[in-house]
């Protein structure tokens, strides 16, 4: 039936094309965000896939499947976008975390990772926060290579051919970019490894601690190690009592809090409404059963990729 489409398409049949590219969408925009680190950035490369392809149509010649000749088409618009826009940056990227809590900061005007709603993908694999950031060390063609190989199962020989280079340099950048994932994201199943029932019931309680004020209930949901991260800002805190010292001197005095559970990357997600106006996406990574790392991406633009009201009655 694909060919059908693939003839009508290449006598300019749009509604064929749209026909061929639809089951491939989602997981070529997840790609694309790997790479990027934006769903924004993601929208935009994805759109220009569809031009290119669309417009590149007749130099299919169907010696590879029409999947990879896609991926090829999005990889190397990826790699083009990741030179121009650079890459994206996390907290922990800027410096130490703060041994204090740091009132009064304002945003740092940098790219920032972006959260990646999992309305827009299905599949949890290779889009955990930690791997993302992680990627965003590595040069673009490393980056590629590695999603292609480790995610979605490509030879190497076969993303030799989509990134144009040969299956030695291929094996090269992945040599090198493993190191680098394995310094920067060990361990890329933590959220996994507890059931969902759990899950449920530490989102639950994350949000009804934090709605009361209440400090022992949120310290019983965390590991004594637990990070806490807010972009747009730089300051970051690690162990349970500068986490612990900002809930008390920020989030549990700053207004009112009502919470609607999501999830992003893969991972278990609240969205923080503050006083009824959209304030953040809390993105957890859970460890035996406790939060380990709580990332806060501050700004009602966030919402809107996860399809969520920027207020709340």
């Amino acid at each position: 039936m694909s060919d059908v489409f693939l003839d009508k398409a290449r006598q300019g049949d749009e509604g064929a094309f749209t026909r061929l590219i639809e089951p491939l969408r989602r997981e070529l925009h997840a790609h694309c965000y790997r790479i990027l680190g934006s769903t924004h950035d993601a929208d935009d490369a994805l759109q220009d896939t569809l031009i290119k392809a669309w417009r590149k149509l007749d130099s299919f010649e169907g010696r590879s499947s029409l999947r990879t000749w896609f991926y090829t088409v999005a990889t190397r618009t990826c790699l083009d976008l990741a030179q121009t826009r650079g890459r994206r940056a996390m907290p922990v990227d800027l410096g130490p975390s703060s041994e204090h809590v740091v009132l009064d900061q304002g945003a740092v005007d940098i790219a920032w990772l972006e959260p990646y709603p999992d309305l827009r993908y299905e599949q949890r694999e290779g889009v955990e926060l930690a791997f993302v950031a992680a990627l965003q060390h590595l040069p673009g063609n490393q980056r590629a290579a590695l999603v292609l190989f480790e995610v979605l199962g490509f030879s190497a020989a076969e993303i030799a051919e989509i990134m144009d280079t040969s299956a030695t340099s291929v094996n090269s950048a992945l040599a090198r970019a493993r190191k680098v994932i394995a310094e920067k994201a060990p361990s890329r199943s933590q959220s996994r490894a507890t059931d969902d029932a759990r899950i449920k019931q530490v989102v639950a309680d994350y949000s009804a601690a934090l709605e009361r004020g209440d400090a022992e209930a949120l310290v019983a949901l965390l590991t004594e190690d637990v990070t806490w991260a807010m972009p747009p800002l730089a300051a970051w805190y690690s162990g349970i009592d500068v986490v612990l010292e900002h809930a008390v001197t920020v989030p549990f005095t700053c207004g009112t809090w009502a919470h609607v559970p999501t999830s992003a990357n893969g991972q278990p997600a609240v969205a923080g409404y503050l006083d009824g106006k959209a304030w953040s996406i809390n993105v957890f990574t859970l460890r035996d059963g406790r939060i380990a790392a709580i990332t806060s991406f501050i700004g009602p633009e966030h919402f809107r990729q996860f399809d969520l009201p920027l207020s709340l009655p």
